[in-house]
């Protein structure tokens, strides 16, 4: 089982944060391995929303949905997959830290299949540098706009 979380604090208020980051159009801004982000319901966020990403990941280009499961707007934000290459789910909670700070975690869970599953520590080191450099691009794009 892939198990990772990753935080960072941003120097912006916990509404802002977490507004830019659950919408889910922001997303390949940030992250840098996502390329397109789709909406296959319509907009806003809410439980039952589901997004189609593209995405590379160790020189593969995948495509996968999500759905909302759990959506608490500016605490907490849990998607997993409808569709793709292995079962994950990607959690987003956002605390306050201060008057105008915001700690943000960035969780991944999932069971990857057959080969890749004996390469489960490997990924799992691979998912936490990814995340560490996309939330310091998420607070590099918040903390100077």
């Amino acid at each position: 089982m892939l198990d990772v979380s990753t935080e960072i604090l941003i120097e912006r208020p916990r509404s802002e944060v977490a507004n830019y980051s659950a919408n889910p159009d922001n997303t390949p801004a940030w992250y840098k391995n996502i390329h397109q982000a789709r909406w296959l319901t319509a907009p806003p966020l809410a439980v039952g929303s589901r997004i189609a990403f593209v995405a590379m990941f160790l020189g593969r280009r995948l495509e996968y949905s999500y759905e909302v499961v759990s959506f608490d707007a500016g605490r907490r934000l849990v998607m997993r997959t409808a569709e793709g290459p292995f079962p994950m789910e990607t959690t987003y909670e956002w605390s306050e830290a201060g008057p105008s700070a915001t700690r943000m975690t960035l969780g991944n869970r999932g069971s990857p299949a057959g080969f890749s599953r004996l390469l489960t520590p490997l990924l799992a080191a691979r998912v936490q540098r990814e995340n560490r450099a996309d939330l310091a691009q998420l607070k590099q794009i918040l903390e100077t706009s």
